[in-house]
């Protein structure tokens, strides 16, 4: 409905391709502020927010036994995801977010222990791919969300080859 009602708006110029892939060039300065301020509040918000996350994801009726909070946990956590999302946009594209929530998670999974290992792990795994998406891009001349989604996508690839006696066991399916 939005794009529709652009259309009728000849004053207004949207580039939809940075919209939908995203443009790390079209960043600006107070951007950046936003992605700090915002990510700190995300972060502030998680730790708040994890002891009732966790306890729903194992039983939201222990959870509300404990005297935790399970599905106004939930919303919040929708909103920060949402707010993540929107933060995102502008760097990643919309079209590209689900990816980088999605595969540095599921390469942590492999090797994480714990939930909160998981989500550092899951957290560095990002930054590693943020990084090497944007070397690539620069060295390839390509565009950057979609370099970074490559990036990640092959530190996962890599994740699944099984290291045997070199590391910690790839069993199928990864910790239990």
């Amino acid at each position: 409905v939005g794009l529709v009602l652009l259309a009728f708006m000849t004053w207004v110029r949207v580039d939809l391709v940075s919209f939908l892939f995203g443009d790390i060039l079209a960043v600006s300065r107070s951007d950046i502020d936003v992605i700090w301020g915002g990510g700190v509040l995300v972060l502030i918000a998680l730790v708040y927010l994890w002891r009732p996350l966790i306890a729903s994801t194992v039983s939201e009726d222990i959870a509300e036994a404990e005297g935790l909070a399970p599905k106004r946990a939930r919303l919040y956590f929708m909103l920060l995801l949402a707010l993540v999302i929107a933060i995102a946009m502008k760097i990643v594209g919309i079209l590209l977010i689900t990816s980088l929530l999605i595969i540095p998670a599921a390469t942590a999974r492999r090797w994480a222990t714990s939930p909160e290992i998981m989500a550092v792990l899951s957290a560095v795994i990002g930054a590693l791919a943020v990084t090497g998406g944007l070397f690539g891009s620069l060295r390839f001349d390509t565009p950057s969300g979609p370099s970074i989604v490559v990036a990640a996508l092959a530190i996962f690839v890599i994740s699944l080859i099984p290291l045997g006696r070199f590391g910690r066991p790839a069993h199928e399916g990864g910790p239990s």
